[in-house]
């Protein structure tokens, strides 16, 4: 029997309300955004973002012009300021070496290909090119993250051993394949995580998952 996320979206969707995510003004944004928020807290990221943007620096053609070390200074306080400039860059030089810079181009490619090619930039993992292609691209794939894992693990819809693409094929076979069904779930999964299904101590007791789910 597949998991009854239908029902888990409606409940969540009624406890929490629209997320209105991802946090941008374009597109592009969305890029940096997923990029930057690798391995920090999105507070960090909208720090970064305000420093290219007081900079006027977000922009793919200025962003791809800017020297590296220079990069680095105004991302510093997304952490790991060295690395994630060069992932910043190898993004970049993919998106300008394949699509001209230009994401109307990078959007009529279909999923399934875009995302093997996203995947093949250093230092774009699964979570960061399913991120780009729903939440910059509206492309019909669903995100996981470690609050998706931990609520579907929580409520015994998998074990800890399930891979990424495991743990994605679920939401893919169990619901009708929307870009914003998939947008608005995800973001309410990440809210249930960061407030009740917390990684110590977690509150179960008001889970509205195990109140109207579980009973």
């Amino acid at each position: 029997m597949k998991p009854a996320f239908a029902s888990m979206y409606n409940v969540l969707l009624e406890r929490f309300g629209k997320q209105h995510w991802w946090p941008a003004e374009s597109p592009f944004e969305v890029i940096v955004g997923a990029i930057l928020t690798q391995n920090t807290s999105w507070g960090n990221v909208e720090k970064a973002i305000l420093n290219l943007k007081k900079n006027g620096l977000l922009d793919p053609v200025r962003l791809n012009k800017l020297p590296l070390e220079k990069l680095a200074v105004f991302i510093r306080p997304a952490g790991y300021y060295n690395i994630k400039a060069r992932r910043l860059k190898e993004f970049l030089r993919f998106f300008f070496g394949n699509y001209g810079g230009e994401l109307k181009k990078m959007s009529s490619v279909p999923a399934h290909f875009l995302r093997e090619e996203l995947l093949s930039v250093h230092g774009i993992g699964p979570e960061t090119a399913d991120s780009i292609m729903l939440y910059a691209l509206n492309k019909p794939v669903f995100v996981i993250d470690a609050y998706t894992k931990r609520v579907l693990l929580r409520h015994g819809i998998i074990n800890d051993r399930a891979s990424y693409d495991q743990m994605q094929g679920l939401f893919l076979s169990g619901l009708k394949k929307d870009a914003r069904v998939f947008n608005e779930f995800h973001a309410l999964l990440v809210r249930l995580g960061k407030e009740l299904c917390l990684k110590n101590k977690p509150k179960c007791g008001i889970c509205p998952l195990k109140q109207k789910l579980q009973k």
